[in-house]
């Protein structure tokens, strides 16, 4: 297999710096690993030193995709340590969430970005294999 790690997400953002915003409250220990401005745009990669989300401002756009409505990704996922202190961490910042469960995880938790991206957080069971 050649695959070494999934490296990054690119999206685009209605406001650039709202998404930010947002993202550094879901994780705080991210930072900006790089940015500038791409034919009038500004950008940005934001995450830790395995994985990024590339964000691209483009004010103005409309968005097209609808999850789970139209052919195009859902949600993406992400493995959290406690769900338990994330469930306070929204809560404390107003983040809107719904939540579901399943056997293999002790949390799974579903929030919406500033331009409707839904985010998965889970935690998985201890026990379970693939966590």
């Amino acid at each position: 297999m050649n695959l070494i790690r999934f490296e990054h997400i690119n999206m685009s953002c209605n406001d650039i710096e709202a998404s930010r915003k947002f993202y550094q409250t879901l994780f705080p220990d991210w930072y900006i690993r790089a940015e500038g401005v791409f034919e009038g745009r500004r950008w940005l990669h934001f995450g830790n030193n395995q994985f990024y989300l590339a964000l691209n401002d483009d004010a103005g756009k409309k968005r097209v995709h609808q999850a789970y409505e139209n052919i195009g990704f859902n949600h993406v996922g992400f493995v959290i340590k406690d769900g338990a202190s994330m469930l306070q961490l929204l809560d404390d910042a107003g983040i809107e969430y719904y939540s579901m469960t399943a056997d293999e995880t002790k949390y799974r938790i579903y929030v919406s970005d500033p331009d409707g991206n839904e985010i998965e957080l889970v935690e998985y069971q201890p026990e379970y294999a693939l966590r």
